[in-house]
């Protein structure tokens, strides 16, 4: 297990980088601590899997170092390493059996055969294939081939990380659900470092103790799944991460008092006078049904079991309540209320700190 830091870090798949659309990876400098359970969350093409590959060794970095614990490994091969990684799409060997598979990576290390049967029972029990570790992989479905590239992933227990480039693509949901579980599970018991890329928030916020939010090759913010959803330091995040994201209103600030399509707004604290596209965010269920407050036209209610969500606009621009399955909603309403303590003030789509904590 490692510590592992990444220095300046920078890529670029363009042979001479001039401006800031030419890099894949915007520089950053990131500290990952030693048994740490991490994802790296974004859309499609933000980068997460181009600095999953730096950290492995698949691929040099324009700029920058990679780093485990003080040693500078970013020249190093991937097998000079010793982690292990795990990709999108499985990885066996068809002419294997499970076992065989399970066991492959111990048995090119020499470990002891008692040894190496015991980890690969293990493992087989966790990924719910032990009645078929003496069948061949070739005979075996997509996302039971993927279970074995977890499980070889998860055999080794002296590794300094575990790297997963989203790993459950191919799996199943309930699977999905159990394995990551079990990986959880497996962290808890054995405290490797794990990395795990995905673009799915719920995957990154049930497996990770911090996230890595990633938008355009930059990371955006970094922090626990409740400091994201509470505080996210950017409208990417707002956005990404909720279900609903967090709705966002061109506004302007004056002191504590936000004014959006000519309503004023009561906010929770006072700002210093910001410069630049202002807007609030504020959390679908940090509204609420009103008779005072920012007009509001709804368009339909969608019942999605625990809670209801009343889809409409306010000055043009989507905007979203939700509301407990238990709460009445009025025959007819045209005005929502906020939270004043849950709205948060962006200026270019940066957090702005409030005066009470700009010092």
């Amino acid at each position: 297990m490692a510590r592992i830091t990444l220095e300046n870090l920078a890529h670029s798949y363009r042979p001479a980088p001039k401006t800031d659309d030419d890099w894949a990876l915007k520089p950053m400098t990131l500290t990952w601590r030693d048994g740490g359970a991490y994802a790296l969350l974004g859309s499609s093409g933000c980068g997460k899997s181009t600095l999953l590959n730096i950290i492995s060794g698949l691929l040099h970095p324009t700029q920058g170092r990679v780093l485990f614990e003080d040693r500078d490994v970013t020249a190093l091969p991937t097998a000079a390493r010793d982690i292990a990684q795990v990709f999108q799409f499985p990885v066996v060997y068809d002419t294997m059996t499970v076992r065989q598979n399970l066991a492959f990576p111990l048995k090119n290390r020499c470990l002891p055969a008692a040894e190496i049967a015991r980890r690969v029972q293990d493992v087989a029990r966790m990924i719910g294939m032990e009645d078929a570790l003496d069948r061949r992989a070739r005979r075996l479905t997509a996302d039971a081939k993927q279970k074995i590239s977890l499980g070889r992933g998860m055999v080794r227990h002296e590794v300094n990380a575990i790297l997963f480039d989203e790993p459950l693509t191919v799996i199943d949901p309930q699977m999905k659900w159990e394995l990551r579980t079990q990986l959880k599970s497996l962290h808890r018991e054995f405290g490797h470092t794990m990395i795990y890329v995905t673009h799915d928030q719920t995957e990154a916020l049930t497996f990770a103790d911090e996230v890595v939010v990633m938008s355009e090759g930059r990371v955006v913010q970094v922090g626990t799944p409740r400091s994201l959803f509470d505080a996210p330091a950017h409208t990417f995040v707002g956005y990404f991460i909720g279900s609903p994201g967090m709705n966002l209103l061109d506004a302007e600030v004056q002191g504590a008092t936000a004014f959006v399509a000519g309503t004023t707004i009561p906010l929770g604290t006072a700002y210093a006078p910001p410069k630049g596209r202002v807007q609030i965010g504020i959390r679908p269920d940090a509204a609420r049904p009103a008779t005072e407050g920012l007009p509001f036209r709804l368009i339909r209610v969608e019942d999605v079991g625990h809670h209801r969500i009343l889809r409409g606009e306010v000055a043009g621009a989507a905007f979203n309540v939700t509301v407990p399955e238990d709460e009445p909603i009025p025959a007819s309403f045209d005005r929502v209320a906020l939270d004043p303590a849950r709205i948060g003030v962006f200026v270019d789509d940066w957090r702005l700190a409030p005066l009470e904590r700009a010092a």
